[in-house]
């Protein structure tokens, strides 16, 4: 028999009990008052150990009871962290989108670029990137100077800058508003139509317009054995090309000089005028006799011969320059007319209240074309 069987006493009914004592010696009582005084200790011994049970099972009921409250706060602090993670996560993706979308949009219009730039011919020579350098006819006026530095050449360059669909050229009057709207960067540009206002809105983005300027160039010079430069025309309101056939008839001639003329032009707006012959030796001949009479309009004038020189570049160094005044907008949807689109911006970016300031001019392009904006340099 097990120890807790043991600790259960089956009692008699009261008849038997009393039955057996009647029967039982002094001796046999005493024994049996004994035996019951052991069950008594025995059953409050039992009483003790299953008060001290039932108190631990309560501690322990206790303290599961706090440890699952304690796992259940704890529980509901990491849903909670995990569901401003998820959203700080969804943000993240959302932002990486858009700047994936913004990078995309960037590698297409620097790829519409390049296919412009070799669509026109241009190198990686950067020379060949100002396209007022390259074949420029240039005409000495006889000015010289006492200064040492003769060698340097002032150029005033016209820089051609392509402009992607999409984007806008906007210069203020003031350089610190376009470094404001520059540190600013993104744009949030507020769209209406006609009476309808707030319908949409746009996010644009702001950089500075970078710039590659000419900082140091060399000439090689040299003299054509077949051209001569003539000045000194006389100003008698004719028209060019009929100058030009008198020339020409002129120095055809071998009394005069001269031989065939293979070609002649004018240099822009010198009044001089450039002749190239067919043959060898009429040029030099010409250059040496230095002036000569010309015979127009039952007159004579005396014309100046001189050489011809032409130039190539042998040498030139750039350096970047930012525009102060001009900021470049770029993805900007097409959602309204240029028209509408142009005033828009210009409105939007002339409030002080949103960094901007007095718009100079504005340049806006949109999605599907291309142009070329023209930089010249700043007299402001």
């Amino acid at each position: 028999m097990d120890a807790e069987e043991e600790s259960f006493i089956q009692l008699s009914s009261p008849m038997e009990v009393e039955n057996s004592l009647l029967e039982m010696t002094p001796e046999q009582v005493q024994q049996e008052i004994k035996l019951c005084k052991e069950l008594c200790s025995a059953l409050e011994q039992d009483c003790v150990e299953l008060q001290k049970a039932k108190e631990a099972v309560e501690q322990r009921t206790r303290e599961l009871w706090k440890e699952g409250e304690s796992l259940h706060k704890h529980l509901d602090q990491k849903m909670s962290l995990n569901r401003v993670h998820m959203a700080s996560c969804q943000k993240s993706i959302c932002l990486a989108k858009e700047e994936r979308s913004r990078l995309r949009q960037e590698k297409q219009m620097l790829e519409k670029s390049l296919e412009e730039v070799k669509r026109k011919g241009l190198t990686e020579d950067p020379a060949m990137l100002l396209p007022s350098l390259p074949e420029r006819k240039m005409v000495f006026k006889g000015q010289v100077t006492d200064k040492e530095d003769t060698n340097t050449l002032m150029l005033t360059p016209l820089i051609h800058y392509p402009l992607p669909g999409g984007s806008a050229l906007i210069t203020f009057e003031k350089p610190e508003v376009a470094q404001r709207i520059v540190e600013l960067q993104e744009h949030v540009v507020e769209l209406s139509h006609g009476e309808e206002l707030d319908k949409c809105r746009v996010r644009v983005r702001a950089e500075p317009v970078e710039l590659l300027l000419p900082n140091a160039l060399e000439i090689r010079l040299s003299r054509s054995s077949r051209r001569i430069l003539v000045s000194g025309l006389p100003s008698l309101s004719l028209p060019e090309e009929m100058l030009l056939d008198k020339l020409e008839l002129f120095f055809s001639k071998t009394k005069n000089g001269g031989g065939e003329v293979e070609s002649r032009e004018f240099l822009g707006d010198s009044g001089q005028v450039v002749l190239s012959f067919a043959q060898e030796g009429v040029a030099e001949q010409l250059i040496a006799q230095g002036c000569i009479q010309f015979p127009i309009r039952k007159a004579k004038y005396e014309i100046k011969i001189s050489p011809y020189l032409s130039g190539d570049i042998t040498s030139l160094q750039l350096r970047p320059s930012r525009c102060a005044r001009t900021v470049l907008l770029s993805g900007i949807p097409d959602v309204l007319d240029d028209e509408v689109m142009r005033d828009t911006l210009e409105i939007h970016f002339q409030k002080g209240s949103r960094g901007g300031g007095e718009v100079e001019a504005l340049s806006y392009v949109p999605e599907g074309r291309q142009a070329v904006a023209v930089f010249r340099e700043d007299a402001g």
